[in-house]
């Protein structure tokens, strides 16, 4: 089993800065691909942004690109999201996602950390 563990949301003004790690612990996992999706109550999940294991390319939603970066350390199993020029609009609960290598689904998933721009 893997857990996948998230920190770094909070409050923050609009223009501000942010940056939440997750980081996966477990046995038996290959990680292929991690990435952040966001959800605002009452809608569905959307993609925010992943990054390939193997080679660290990073892909963003249009929403995010040029604000957000995506990061992993591969040693510590970790990922991160450096997110700068927040807008209200980018208030959500953000959640770590793994798949493992070979795999086109996300398997594991974080519990999700509160993010709130305030305008």
């Amino acid at each position: 089993q893997v857990q996948l563990a998230e920190s770094g949301g909070g409050l923050v003004q609009a223009g501000g800065s942010l940056r939440l790690s997750c980081a996966a612990s477990g046995r038996s996992f290959s990680i292929g691909t991690m990435a952040w999706f966001r959800q605002v109550p009452g809608k569905e999940r959307e993609f925010v942004a992943r990054i390939a294991w193997s080679n660290g390319i990073p892909t963003y939603a249009d929403s995010v690109k040029g604000r957000f970066t995506i990061s992993s350390d591969n040693a510590k199993n970790t990922v991160y999201l450096q997110m700068t020029s927040l807008k209200p609009e980018d208030t959500a609960v953000y959640y770590c996602a793994m798949r493992n290598a070979g795999r086109g689904i996300y398997d594991y998933w974080g519990q999700g950390t509160q993010v709130t721009v305030s305008s």
